[in-house]
């Protein structure tokens, strides 16, 4: 039969006759004849010019009878019927389930026939050889595994989740559509070196060699403020544990000084010369369970994204669902820039499986790759489901094999500090998002914990822009960079006993003397709070003692000069001979009760893993009773009353297995990397500060979640436009009202 096949597959390029023999294994009459030569019909583009623009068209095999001997081709062939479809033969009937493509031409083909033809390059009838302005594409969501295109005929209902299937194809005066159209559809190169030159911009790696000295009283510089739990401690008693807090405050940028009086009527690209900008990569699940309102809830909080980067920002965008692509490489988003991104996120279709490692490990690799480097970096991952090839365990339990296959997830290479503590890995932390309550919590937590960046649960879809405008409001006010505080004592008989700094690494020397802090980036007026506990001990010396000094040095992410900044005074407190009352510190408590709230979620947490969550409740229950009891609560401390809140909430989000499953798990986690980083992320189902949730919002995030509450995004590349706000947004106060 091999033979056979080859001559009638010649006769019908070269346009002769050909007689073909009946032999025993082809004798059956009812042989379906247009489907043994479908693979041999006019899918050739060789034909004779000479056939152009006449009558005459290529022969095809006539329908056998039962009588014939063979099969007779004939040099004069007559027009196909209009119910037959000239690649397969076959009757083109509505209602067969199968779609029917009319070209401009007029002929008819089965799609899944003429998409065949196209996808080798043809972009010309097979049958008139007339050059088509619009040529049919299989979708992605195809249903290859019966042979028919997932597109919708005249009378069948719609289906967001399918693409247009008809592809205009571009003049060759429109170079700039030809450009946006190759970005979705080009291969993908082994190295992604192809992102696009900065904007005056020196080449990745390069740092500037000069430092300045500065002192904390500084305009424009961190602000260090330091508070001992008490201020006097007799000479003849001793303090271990004695709590000093440390207090961070990270100056205000220069553009939103001038731009705060009317943020949410303004570009956003408004303040893009006061700020460092940004390298964004997104890395998006579009596998099939965000098919729908999910996806579409996606595109839109994408569009806002887009319209929040300034022309110095760039952008790429990463899809992943059972693999990965990189659908958009790393852009400006200038005005050209911002319609191909929304054009590339318009084009996500949901199908297919989790797989997050790949979806990450090419977002990593965007990132080290790049020849050019903004001065932040950070990539942002949603996902709503469990990663299904990566990960064995995927129920969110809380055993060593566990966490060994979560750190799978995650390229060694962007871990952070590269997983060495020494401050010499990629800073490029990834902000999870968990979409919904079917996602993996756990693993998007360990995710976020290992990079650096924070883990977010948007339990209700419909905040999930309000989510994303809360990061990018931070991402886009970076002030301070690489920053690391260092504590050293200055008696020579004290000693630290520990440093409580949360997820933030910590290194104490030997000898127990110095002490450092790495904090790394800083958005613009966020402060951090850092509990040094010193041993003190008893001291007949003298009426004053001087703890320690603090000193920190971080780097500018605009002038890229590194700034060493020293504390003036040291942290000083009295040994009185005799004791006498003393007040303590609000500013300590307030952040003790922080930490004693922390470690209870985490210690609740992992009672729950074990299926223990009678004395998950319990401890969640007595470190609510202790807040109460302590001196911040009494004097109405509002920060107290919210971890008592969030405490009590946890507490129902754990009442049974079922609920703590669907939502619970989620909630703490979230919780958890918010105190932990002292940085504010979306929890349940708002982002608003109502929830009480938000004591780590910085005005930047404020002003980016106002935007998105009063505006909306187009879908093309025109300017947002105002809608009704959804809900106030509030920043919560980061100090209790004077009294």
């Amino acid at each position: 039969m091999g033979s056979k096949w080859r001559k009638a597959k010649l006769a019908l390029g070269l346009n002769l006759c050909l007689y073909v023999p009946q032999t025993l294994e082809d004798s059956s009459p009812s042989m379906d004849v247009g489907r043994r030569y479908s693979d041999a019909v006019l899918l050739s583009p060789t034909l004779s010019s000479q056939s152009q623009g006449s009558d005459c068209l290529p022969a095809m095999p006539t329908t056998p009878t039962p009588s014939s001997s063979g099969l007779r081709l004939s040099k004069h062939g007559t027009k196909p019927s209009k119910r037959t479809c000239a690649i397969c033969l076959n009757t083109m009937k509505p209602g067969q389930g199968l779609a029917i493509f009319t070209a401009e031409c007029s002929h008819a083909f089965h799609f899944h026939c003429i998409t065949s033809n196209v996808k080798h390059g043809n972009q010309s009838c097979p049958v008139c050889r007339a050059k088509w302005k619009e040529i049919p594409f299989q979708s992605p969501a195809s249903d290859l595994a019966h042979g028919r295109a997932r597109i919708n005929p005249v009378d069948w209902g719609q289906d967001e989740a399918w693409m247009t299937v008809l592809r205009r194809l571009p003049s060759p005066r429109q170079d700039a559509s030809r450009h946006i159209s190759s970005l979705f559809h080009v291969p993908e190169p082994a190295v992604y070196d192809d992102d696009e030159v900065l904007d005056q911009q020196p080449e990745s790696g390069e740092r500037s060699s000069s430092t300045v000295d500065v002192d904390n009283s500084s305009i424009g510089t961190i602000e260090v403020r330091t508070h001992p739990e008490v201020s006097a401690v007799p000479r003849s008693t001793s303090h271990n544990n004695f709590n000093v807090l440390i207090h961070l405050k990270a100056p205000l940028t220069s553009g939103r000084q001038n731009s705060v009086t009317d943020q949410t009527n303004m570009p956003p690209t408004s303040s893009q010369s006061c700020r460092a900008p940004v390298d964004l990569v997104t890395v998006l699940d579009v596998s099939g369970s965000m098919a729908g309102t999910k996806l579409a809830l996606l595109k839109r909080a994408m569009g806002f994204v887009i319209q929040s980067l300034g022309p110095s920002d760039r952008l790429s965008v990463i899809s992943f669902s059972s693999s990965a692509r990189r659908l958009f490489p790393l852009r400006r988003m200038t005005d050209t820039g911002r319609q191909q991104a929304l054009q590339a996120v318009n084009s996500l279709v949901s199908n297919g499986g989790t797989n997050i490692a790949e979806g990450l490990r090419k977002g990593a690799k965007v990132m080290l790759d790049r020849k050019w480097k903004n001065p932040v970096s950070s990539i942002i991952l949603l996902s709503d489901g469990q990663d299904t090839y990566t990960v064995c365990s995927p129920g969110g339990g809380g055993g060593a094999q566990s966490r060994t296959d979560y750190s799978l997830l995650l390229p060694f290479s962007i871990h952070r500090n590269g997983g060495t503590g020494t401050g010499t890995g990629f800073q490029i932390p990834v902000h999870a998002f968990g979409f919904g309550t079917d996602h993996d919590a756990t693993s998007m937590h360990a995710i976020s914990e290992t990079s650096g960046g924070t883990f977010s649960f948007i339990e209700a879809e419909g905040v999930i822009q309000d989510a994303f405008a809360q990061c990018i409001g931070g991402l886009l006010s970076v002030v301070v960079q690489e920053l690391r505080i260092g504590v050293e004592c200055v008696h020579p008989i004290l000693q630290l006993s520990s440093i409580k700094a949360g997820s933030y690494h910590t290194t104490v020397t030997p000898d127990a003397r110095t002490g450092f802090i790495d904090v790394g980036d800083l958005y613009a007026e966020e402060e951090r709070d850092f509990l040094v506990n010193i041993n003190i001990p008893n001291n007949e010396s003298g009426n004053e003692m001087s703890l320690f000094k603090v000193r920190c040095v971080y780097r500018d992410p605009v002038t890229k000069e590194l700034v060493r900044c020293e504390v003036a005074d040291e942290v000083k407190i009295q040994r009185p001979e005799i004791a006498r009352q003393v007040v303590v510190s609000m500013e300590v408590d307030r952040q003790r009760n922080r930490i004693r709230a922390a470690e209870a979620m985490a210690e609740a947490r992992a009672a729950a893993e074990r299926s223990d969550l009678t004395n998950a409740v319990a401890v969640l229950e007595s470190c609510r009773r202790a807040l109460s009891e302590t001196v911040s609560a009494r004097a109405g401390d509002r920060l107290c009353v919210a971890l008592g809140a969030e405490l009590k909430e946890m507490q129902e989000r754990m009442a049974n297995r079922r609920v703590y499953e669907a939502s619970g798990r989620a909630y703490v986690l979230s919780g958890l990397s918010s105190h932990s980083w002292q940085r504010a992320t979306a929890r349940g189902d708002s982002t608003d500060s109502a929830s009480l949730m938000q004591a780590y919002q910085t005005p930047s995030m404020v002003d980016m979640l106002t935007r998105s509450q009063t505006m909306f995004v187009s879908h093309g590349a025109g300017a947002p436009s105002p809608h009704p706000p959804i809900r106030p947004a509030r920043s919560f106060p980061a100090r209790p009202h004077p009294r």
